[in-house]
């Protein structure tokens, strides 16, 4: 291990209990323990036990599942009535602490209107009388229930009821008995989510989304009373001695609802700021608190919480270090921190331990690869949320996204073993085979690489001098940090499998090979509309990505899906002036495509006066400027030095499937990283 990371590995404690490095697996929805959306009844999740086992077992000091609700969400009965479930939590206890890591269950009060409301439960929702039927399995007014007459963040048109006093209450002891009962199960903590991220507590806190009149609205002390009469039931029912965590948003870095602060926005604060947050800390470490586990944002900035790769590294780290100077408790940072700069942190004093959450999805076996020296062994998260947390929103629309994502969370995008291990796992090959991977981009690489593990003799024909595919192009800004090094381990795989790859060789429909199998894996190509003048001055997405083609000043990017828009980014951030043309009535209006991702690009737009024109056609193509026609019929010339085609792409297989030929990934069907790791694990399983 370098020297540098030593920092991370010393002990510390929380309250009386020690623990035995400064790594902390940061809570994620979908990694209960107890399980997420679960079936009526009791219910103890074995697939987040693996993942646990797995993390434990990895040199991760102290392990915090995701939530669990102290009031079920499916059925609405209490977590402390379910006692098989505590039962079978004292087993698990039992095997994780042979690993010499500790637990802390993360118990939640509610969402409130941050509850992610498809559109059948906003229906709910908005339907006295339908959600009164649908109430004894799923009752959506009370799980949006908030403070006070609020919009829900994902559905516009439902209106959030407020929370009773005695629903308060009940919840408060719900806290106190879940927590004795996750005592006597062995369990070494609890987390109190939380005044965080805008949750049903944190929406108590904040003065914008707080008008109460009562003993819990109005001033600072009202404001925090229900989460200080938590940590006092907790504390009573198991004792001062029991730590307590509360997971904690330094700052709201919010503007209004649906609006948030990018990095670096001089902007006026409606949650809590910084001063209100320096009282705040020192007034819940009075009521009983032990550790502070932080971040920043709200749902209305989610990118703060769960920042994707726009978002600069160790994003909260200077804040989360500034309220550490106000406490006396540990205070844990979260927010795609980078071990070096917590190592540095924590030598400095100026947090006590990191927190990591989606690294442990995509590689949870990272931290005891840091510690062998193995750094360019660990496949990099790359903030995608593809399949970690894809709850999605754009104008018009609810929470725009699958059930079966909603109840399958925690997934990952890069290692789909993660919460799947029953689906997707490794096993001997019944008879090898030799097998052709016609592709050598990340479908092909990852396929090829499963084929090997399996036993069977594998060979990639790239028609480039390189591995990568399109993905060298996604790559290519300097926000794809992450992306330009899960190539690299691509690569480092191939390498050390010793894969066989014949470069500079295209493949045709009449090439014959000495192979038992072939797999398709040659991606698609970008589509061309017939707009006047675009063959003659348009250049495509990937021709500027690769730098085949030069941008210049004044720049009109035509199509404003995930690329364009990341394109849009990648040129303000050169100093050039892009402008985005969209025919849809939002930016990025697709499905299963994470707020926290779009929403930054919304918001960073916004800020930055980034012409966006929605609703709108290009209509003609010159060689200094793009006419427009926007929804009302109206014409506006835009000026362009260049002209960028973002508009979609379409497969091109050099073969149709057959019994012994499998398509793989954009060939087959246009999708995304997801689509095109889990489809080579798909055929590569199969062979």
């Amino acid at each position: 291990m370098k020297q540098e990371y030593a920092p991370l590995f010393t002990p510390w404690k929380i309250g009386n209990l020690e623990i035995k490095n400064r790594i902390v697996l940061a809570p994620m929805g979908g990694t209960c323990i107890f399980g997420w959306m679960e079936p009526l009844g009791s219910h103890f999740d074995e697939e987040a036990a693996k993942l646990l086992r797995t993390i434990a077992k990895n040199n991760c000091g102290l392990v915090i599942p995701g939530i669990a609700p102290v009031k079920d969400m499916l059925g609405g009965k209490w977590l402390y009535q379910n006692k098989g479930k505590f039962k079978q939590l004292k087993g698990f206890m039992d095997e994780l602490h042979k690993t010499g890591a500790k637990m802390f269950v993360q118990l939640t009060a509610g969402f409130g209107r941050s509850m992610a409301l498809t559109a059948p439960l906003a229906l709910l929702a908005k339907n006295k009388v339908l959600n009164t039927i649908a109430s004894p399995i799923i009752d959506a007014e009370y799980l949006t229930a908030a403070p006070s007459v609020l919009p829900n963040r994902w559905a516009d048109d439902v209106i959030t009821r407020p929370v009773t006093k005695k629903e308060i209450a009940q919840i408060v002891y719900a806290f106190g008995e879940t927590a004795r009962l996750c005592k006597e199960a062995g369990v070494d903590g609890i987390e109190v989510h939380a005044v965080h991220e805008g949750y049903l507590l944190d929406q108590f806190t904040l003065p914008y989304t707080n008008q109460r009149k009562d003993e819990y609205g109005g001033s600072f002390e009202n404001r925090y009373r229900f989460a200080v009469e938590i940590v006092q039931a907790i504390k009573s029912t198991c004792g001062s001695d029991f730590p307590v965590s509360l997971r904690y948003s330094v700052v709201s870095k919010t503007k209004g609802f649906q609006s948030g602060a990018v990095p670096g926005e001089d902007y006026i604060e409606v949650g809590r700021d910084m001063e209100e947050s320096e009282k705040a800390a020192k007034y819940l470490q009075d009521a009983g608190y032990d550790m502070l586990n932080c971040d920043n944002g709200t749902y209305d900035a989610w990118y703060w919480a769960h920042p994707p790769q726009y978002m600069p590294e160790n994003c909260n780290l200077e804040d989360v270090a500034h309220i550490k100077k106000f406490v006396d408790i540990p205070v844990v940072c979260a927010g795609r921190m980078q071990p070096i700069a917590g190592a540095e942190a924590i030598a400095e004093g100026r947090i006590d331990a990191m927190a990591v959450g989606r690294q442990f999805l995509a590689d949870p076996y990272w931290v005891t690869k840091l510690m062998r020296g193995e750094e360019e062994e660990i496949r990099p998260c790359i903030c995608c949320h593809a399949a970690c947390f894809n709850l999605t929103k754009h104008n018009g629309t609810a929470n725009d996204q699958d059930l079966s994502e909603s109840a399958g969370m925690c997934h990952c995008a890069v290692n789909p073993m993660s919460m799947q291990s029953g689906k997707y796992y490794i096993r001997p090959a019944k008879k090898a085979k030799k097998v052709a991977v016609i592709g050598g981009g990340v479908g092909g690489m990852e396929c090829a690489r499963i084929l090997t593990l399996r036993g069977h003799d594998v060979t990639i024909y790239e028609k480039s001098d390189k591995l990568g595919g399109v993905f060298i192009a996604a790559a290519a800004p300097e926000f794809k940090e992450k992306d330009k090094q899960l190539i690299d381990w691509f690569k480092l795989q191939i390498k050390k499998l010793g894969i066989k790859v014949e470069y500079n060789t295209e493949v045709t429909p009449d090439t014959e090979f000495d192979a038992d199998e072939i797999v398709v894996a040659t991606g698609a190509a970008a589509n061309r509309i017939p707009i006047p003048g675009a063959a003659e001055y348009a250049m495509d997405a990937t021709e500027y990505l690769l730098g085949e083609k030069e941008a210049g000043d004044n720049v009109v990017i035509i199509g404003g899906g995930l690329t364009g828009c990341e394109i849009a980014l990648d040129l303000y951030r050169k100093g050039k002036h892009p402008a985005i043309v969209e025919m849809k009535d939002d930016l990025i209006a697709v499905k299963n495509m994470c707020l926290a991702n779009t929403s930054f690009l919304r918001d960073f737009f916004k800020t930055n006066n980034v012409p966006v024109y929605l609703n709108a056609a290009t209509k003609n193509i010159s060689d200094k400027d793009v006419l427009v026609e926007c929804k009302d019929k109206t014409q506006v010339r835009l000026p362009a030095d260049s002209v960028i085609m973002s508009v979609g792409y379409h497969p091109t297989p050099v073969a149709e499937a057959g019994k012994h030929v499998h398509l793989l990934g954009d060939c087959k069907k246009v999708g995304n990283l997801r689509s095109v790791i889990w489809g080579a694990w798909d055929i590569a399983m199969k062979i």
